[in-house]
């Protein structure tokens, strides 16, 4: 059996937030960045929350959000004891998709400039296209498949 996508729900959001500290804390005190689990609460209340399984055991979770111009990966983690076989990858192509499916334009992100995540998201067709202080923003045009 593979990776599927399954809806998150409030009861996950513990899992995500517990996560996505563990994995982004040593990016916040890098750049001295203030972690909050309230504004973290609020940001998840507001998005569209997927976790990424695999033969029914939990690996991860994506987190995205949409407007006119993209659809925008707000949060993509794995466990640890699941990175580097392939969620991460699975994932982006599973969101690239949803992009295409929806005809926004593009797939955006933003990752700190010293996450070693940049290179997963440059092989899966992201590119840089901007820098805010500590980040960067990075795109994948969904014209691209049309080329």
């Amino acid at each position: 059996m593979g990776f599927e996508l399954r809806p998150a729900t409030a009861r996950d959001l513990d899992f995500a937030r517990d996560l996505t500290c563990r994995t982004m804390l040593r990016y916040y005190i890098q750049h001295d960045l203030l972690w909050q689990d309230e504004a973290f609460d609020v940001a998840w209340a507001g998005r569209e929350n997927w976790l990424i399984v695999r033969d029914n055991v939990l690996q991860g979770y994506v987190s995205l959000s949409r407007d006119a111009r993209a659809l925008y990966i707000r949060e993509l983690h794995v466990l640890e004891a699941f990175q580097g076989q392939g969620a991460g990858s699975w994932a982006i192509d599973q969101v690239f998709a949803m992009a295409c499916q929806e005809r926004r334009p593009a797939l955006r992100l933003t990752v700190f400039e010293t996450n070693p995540a940049k290179a997963l998201y440059e092989r899966k067709g992201l590119k840089v296209v901007g820098q805010d202080e500590c980040f960067l923003r990075m795109q994948r045009d969904v014209d691209e498949l049309l080329r």
